[in-house]
């Protein structure tokens, strides 16, 4: 299994009137370990969209076990799950500086065309990203 690895530190403006990070803060943090792991892959997201082609999230889940707080380190683990060629789920799990489990969760996305929004096989339109996925799919993890 192909899995990228991605350290963030916790910015103030990511914490709540409660001092931890904002729920929402950790979906941006998938992007940020998807658009790693796409590189990690050789590829540009930036390059698939100039390409003509968007990868819209149709589909999201989240696990919050334990929060961060400002100025903690945060490592962000994301592999590719499931891919059968025009949709892709990528897994994510978050851990603290402690090696602890913080949040985990899933991402589904397909790709379609950017002007028309009609879903389109990545095997005919971007044959080298179809081929690294098929790779790259960890299919021995469940969902």
């Amino acid at each position: 299994m192909v899995q990228s690895k991605t350290e963030i530190e916790v910015r103030y403006a990511e914490t709540d009137q409660m001092g931890v990070v904002h729920h929402a803060t950790y979906l941006v943090w998938f992007e940020v370990g998807r658009t790693q792991f796409i590189k990690d892959l050789g590829f540009s997201y930036a390059q698939m969209e100039a390409d003509g082609f968007l990868a819209p999230v149709t589909d999201i889940s989240i696990s919050y076990k334990r929060p961060f707080k400002y100025g903690e380190k945060a490592d962000i683990r994301t592999w590719l799950k499931h891919y059968n060629g025009i949709r892709s789920i990528y897994g994510y799990e978050i851990y603290n500086e402690s090696d602890k489990l913080c949040i985990s969760g899933t991402s589904t996305h397909v790709l379609v065309n950017k002007e028309t929004f009609k879903p389109i096989r990545m095997e005919k339109v971007l044959p080298d990203w179809h081929e690294a996925y098929q790779k790259a799919s960890d299919t021995s993890r469940k969902e």
